[in-house]
């Protein structure tokens, strides 16, 4: 996102220089906000993965690794919305985390891959790039 406005180091003058100031600093926050995306992404499927250890929630050291993984998804998510479009956000960690969570159950899990499970997450793969190439930005 590129700012056009003034920042505060520049005052009120729209030099060259404040411009190249403000895409650096919104460069920066960008790709923090994708961190956090990542890192959102990541303790979900972390937490949705130790779903089938807590036995219905019964079972407390699992349980708290859920509740504490959803906990920091969603913190890290609301700091990833500061700066990603919620759309986007929102598309990149559903269909990203669906594909990890697919490929865990598959390799750790011992459940079932088809044809037709590839296919819908090869699906919301490729909705998640057309969303990001598609200038939802």
């Amino acid at each position: 996102m590129i700012i056009l406005g003034a920042v505060p180091a520049c005052g009120r003058e729209r030099s060259r220089t404040c411009t190249i100031v403000q895409v650096r600093q919104s460069g920066r926050a960008a790709a923090v906000a994708y961190v956090f995306l990542g890192l959102a992404i990541a303790v979900e499927v972390i937490g949705t993965s130790l779903l089938k250890a807590t036995d219905g929630f019964s079972k407390l050291w699992p349980t708290t690794g859920v509740l504490v993984a959803y906990a920091l998804a969603f913190v890290f998510m609301a700091q990833s919305v500061k700066e990603v479009p919620v759309g986007v956000a929102y598309a990149m960690w559903s269909g990203l985390g669906t594909a990890a969570i697919v490929a865990i159950g598959a390799v750790f899990l011992g459940e079932p891959l088809s044809l037709l499970k590839v296919t819908g997450v090869g699906l919301v793969i490729a909705g998640v790039v057309v969303l990001n190439l598609g200038g939802a930005h």
